[in-house]
Parts: C-alpha cells; sequence; structure tokens
C-alpha cells in the first residue's frame, strides 16, 4: 500500500483505476480507508496528489474514526451540519425525558441517571434531528425547486434505512432526517438528486444529464457523500 508523509502523519492510501474517468478524486471513508481514484498515475504523481490533500484527508480521518462510535457521553462529538459538536451529558434525576439542547457551540443532553442511558440518549438526539430536519429541509427543498424549476408535490422526513432520500412515483420528496448531518452542499446535493428524480425516476444516462444541468460537480459531490456513514 503507497504512503506519504505529511509532517508527522503518514497517510496511506490505495489507488483504484477507473479508465472511464477523466479526473482525479479522494475518498476517506471508514470502512475503505484513504482511496484515489481516476485515470492511470504514476506513483509520484499519486503521491503527489494525495499529498496536495493531505490537510483535508486528515481532518476527515478523524471524523469517520468519531461518527457512530460507541456509546454517547461527554467529551462525544455529535455531527449536525458539516460539523462535530462537542457534547456534554448532564445526570438530571429528576428529569423524567432526556432533553437535548443546541447552543451552536456544542450539545447538551439532559437524563435520568436511572434506566437505559443510552437509549434514553438515542431517542432525543432522533427527536431532535427530526425536528430539525423538517425546520430546516422543509425551506431548503422549497428554494431549491424555485431554482431549479423542477416540482415536487409533498415532502416528508423519514427514516429510510440505509438511504438518504427518495421520490415516489407521485413526486412525494422523502429525506431521511440524518441528511441534516452532512454540509450545507451536500443537503443541497441530496435534494437536487431527489428533485430531479421528478422528472426522471431511474439512474439512466437522463438522469445524470439532468442533475448534472444543475449541479455541475455532481460527481465530487457524489463522491464525497460515500465519506458518510449512517
Amino acid at each position: 500500500m503507497p504512503d506519504v508523509s505529511y509532517g508527522a502523519r503518514t497517510i496511506r492510501y490505495v489507488v483504484q483505476h477507473c479508465p472511464d474517468s477523466q479526473v482525479h478524486y479522494i475518498s476517506v471513508s471508514r470502512d475503505e480507508g484513504v482511496v484515489l481514484k481516476g485515470p492511470h498515475l504514476s506513483s509520484p504523481q499519486a503521491d503527489s496528489l494525495v499529498l496536495k490533500k493531505a490537510r483535508w484527508i486528515l481532518e476527515k480521518l478523524e471524523l469517520v474514526r468519531e461518527v457512530n462510535t460507541g456509546d454517547i457521553v461527554t467529551g462525544s462529538r455529535i455531527p449536525y451540519l458539516g460539523k462535530h459538536y462537542y457534547t456534554e451529558v448532564v445526570f438530571m434525576p429528576n428529569l423524567e425525558k432526556a432533553q437535548v439542547d443546541f447552543n451552536h457551540s456544542r450539545f447538551q443532553i439532559q437524563i435520568n441517571p436511572s434506566g437505559d442511558r443510552q437509549l434514553a440518549i438515542q431517542q432525543a438526539l432522533d427527536t431532535f434531528f427530526r425536528t430539525k430536519a423538517q425546520e430546516k429541509l422543509t425551506v431548503r427543498v422549497r428554494q431549491l425547486a424555485q431554482t431549479t424549476g423542477l416540482t415536487y408535490t409533498d415532502l416528508k422526513v423519514r427514516r429510510m434505512g440505509k438511504r438518504w432520500g427518495s421520490c415516489t412515483n407521485s413526486d412525494v420528496i422523502i429525506l431521511n432526517p440524518d441528511v441534516v448531518k452532512l454540509p450545507y452542499s451536500l443537503i443541497d446535493y441530496v435534494i437536487i438528486h431527489e428533485l430531479c428524480h421528478t422528472k426522471v425516476k431511474s439512474h439512466s444516462k437522463e438522469f445524470w444529464a439532468e442533475l448534472a444541468r444543475h449541479i455541475s460537480n455532481w460527481k465530487e459531490l457524489d463522491e464525497r457523500m460515500s465519506n458518510y456513514k449512517f
């Protein structure tokens, strides 16, 4: 496995040749690590590309290690709108139901110390993200529909297993509440992706051509989506 040195850090990566691609992409995920994708490169050229993105790669490696790892305790980092925020868990014996407070710099989760603490925390976070998703995505879908000229009949926020979103045959857009954990650019990508399905239901050439009309760098954004896991 090739590697490059960046300061005191070593970045190991794999190369995935994609002859049909004209550009190079770097993806970072917990399962695959750092992957350089694109047409054939010499080893020095590959090293150079990875070094150019070294700071970004190291930041992403830290993020993917933190996402969905273990219990949520004081000091955990919770993803929201593309950032990871410090979390403080506060025990309140007289509290009946766990509560989540977010002040734009940190999360505070208040729970009763008795019972299943992690279940209470997860239920409170699910409520928080569902509420925020309904609040923020409703406005953004409406704005992007007007910008793109693509129309939809309704918007629903619903957990969908391993899917970020979908579009029904009757043009109802369904978005996973976890979409609000993504950076704004990827939130827009998910929304426009589903809006394009109001015009083309399949992932055919016509669909990707429609998507390219509204997002010129959709391939880059699609690669970035692979860094985010449920």
